[in-house]
């Protein structure tokens, strides 16, 4: 049974019964509390105390009452703060336990909540299209589509080499850099081409395949962007299956849509012009990202996961 605390009229009533003299038992079964309760409030009574200031009592008692909110040590606040800064989330910073930190995922959130840490690296929430939305873009022809995906690599979600695909763009809608994702270890790939034509987006994806190992990559999906529309020159040069998600449909490139707004907030800003930035500037925004643990991933960081299928060499001319 749910115990209740007595209410301000139960406490007028027990005051009026007591300066009748009536006894305790009969004040008991008229407000219906137990004895024990009458009696802890006839005592106060009888020192002189009315029921107003049995109230109060009770109120200044019960701001006493829960759990007292955790502080964590000064130094495990400057450990937070300087991952924080390093774009590690609350999840990331208790699941790598790179050191002990005395208070759950949870209780660290609501530190964020409170202000206590910088709340602006907490990952991104809410919609960005309505229920109902339809795509009305992207509806090029002649390209393979995802569902053919599956038919053609069987073992696609264990498989490393499968990468998804799109491009950001810059302020104005005059500039880009194309997005890749490798979906086994999320590695991020950033590539920056000359413009934001199909021909720019052909040349900068066939060069950088030139310095990779023949075939360590087996496929591509992009979105139905117009800049793709030369992948069949991509796919045939480069020995690789490149198919298109569904127009209006980012959950069938998930990895690489989330990518994008996490390169957004790390350094590749919509009102940016990536026409002022080199390749230097946007690998290193993905590099960032690669180095924080990530928990689909057991809180190994991608390029930790990425090293486990090829080997230090060839990651110089691939991140």
């Amino acid at each position: 049974m749910t115990y209740t605390h007595l209410t301000t009229e139960e406490l007028v009533m027990i005051e009026a019964y007591f300066h009748q003299n009536v006894p305790i038992l009969k004040i008991a079964t008229y407000v219906g509390r137990s004895r024990q309760t009458i009696y802890n409030v006839v005592i106060f009574l009888r020192k002189g105390y009315t029921a107003l200031d049995y109230f109060k009592q009770y109120k200044e008692n019960k701001k006493r009452c829960g759990r007292h909110s955790i502080s964590l040590p000064h130094d495990q606040q400057e450990y937070i703060q300087m991952k924080v800064s390093q774009g590690w989330t609350p999840d990331v910073i208790i699941g790598r336990a790179e050191r002990p930190i005395a208070c759950s995922v949870r209780t660290l959130y609501r530190q964020f909540r409170k202000g206590i840490f910088d709340q602006a690296t907490l990952p991104m929430k809410g919609k960005r299209k309505p229920n109902g939305h339809k795509e009305k873009r992207g509806k090029q022809a002649f390209k393979r589509n995802i569902s053919e995906r599956l038919n053609d690599y069987p073992h696609f979600k264990e498989e490393f080499g499968h990468l998804e695909g799109d491009t950001i763009v810059g302020v104005h809608h005059k500039s880009a850099v194309i997005t890749l994702v490798e979906r086994l270890s999320k590695a991020i790939i950033t590539l920056k081409p000359n413009g934001r034509k199909a021909q720019d987006i052909e040349a900068a994806v066939n060069n950088w395949l030139r310095f990779i190992p023949k075939n360590l990559f087996k496929s591509i999906t992009f979105d139905c962007g117009k800049e793709f529309s030369n992948w069949k020159t991509i796919s045939n040069q480069n020995d690789m299956a490149i198919y298109f998600a569904d127009p209006g449909t980012p959950s069938q490139r998930a990895l690489n849509e989330h990518s994008n707004g996490l390169l957004r907030k790390d350094g590749l800003p919509k009102e940016m012009d990536f026409n002022q930035v080199d390749q230097s500037f946007v690998s290193g925004v993905a590099s960032i990202r690669n180095k924080i643990p990530r928990k689909s991933l057991q809180y190994q960081t991608p390029l930790e996961v990425f090293l486990t299928y090829i080997n230090e060499w060839e990651l110089s001319n691939l991140i």
